[in-house]
């Protein structure tokens, strides 16, 4: 157990720097000037991508480790999903700070009248519950069952992230719609690993019930 862990301990710190890199690249070209002619603009869109792809990498893990076999994409997924709270917060700190410049009354205006803020909003909150309950200790304290049915929200976020960008682009809706597609396939990856996991199960009960 202990080689496992140390043959994959660098996974994680390749993840967290990985997910950093995206964030350097942004600010340098900021302080660059190099944002082009709408910089916040590109910096919303920039940031709630990288939250919305890291956020559909952290659902892939398990889809993976049940298409493969592999155990290493469970020891990256906490660390993706902190990783797409992170940014989807970045996202949000800069939508409210220099788009709305902390303007309440706009934006409570934007919530109503931009039904796709309204969308974001609502799937950064419920990622806030996920983030707080992704330690071990949380685990125990909810227990494995809760704590999974819990975590299960991240489907949904992830589908309000994809509704989020479809609305939120105005002409090129491509890469949204590939995004959902993916969603729609690790989402299946997962029914069909569930629905095996309970066949099996039913099988071993069968077959105890037949020993005399």
């Amino acid at each position: 157990m202990r080689r496992a862990a140390s043959q994959w301990g660098w996974l994680v710190p390749a993840v967290v720097t990985g997910s950093l890199v995206p964030l350097a690249v942004m600010a340098w070209r900021a302080a660059a000037g190099r944002l082009g002619a709408n910089p916040i603009a590109t910096a919303l869109n920039q940031l709630g991508l990288l939250a919305l792809v890291l956020l559909l990498a952290s659902l892939a893990c398990t889809p993976l480790r049940l298409a493969s076999g592999w155990t290493w994409p469970a020891r990256v997924r906490r660390a993706l999903g902190l990783a797409a709270f992170g940014a989807a917060c970045l996202h949000f700190l800069v939508y409210v700070a220099l788009d709305q410049g902390f303007d309440l009354t706009a934006l409570i205006a934007d919530l109503v009248e931009r039904p796709f803020i309204l969308v974001g909003f609502v799937a950064l909150v419920l990622l806030v519950p996920l983030a707080l309950t992704s330690t071990k200790r949380s685990i125990s304290a909810l227990g494995y069952l809760a704590w999974s049915r819990l975590h299960r929200i991240a489907y949904l976020v992830a589908v309000l992230g994809v509704v989020h960008f479809y609305m939120r682009v105005k002409q090129d809706t491509t890469l949204p719609v590939a995004l959902g597609a993916l969603l729609v396939l690790l989402f299946a990856v997962r029914l069909l690993g569930a629905y095996q996991k309970r066949r099996i199960r039913r099988l071993r009960a069968n077959a105890d019930a037949s020993v005399p």
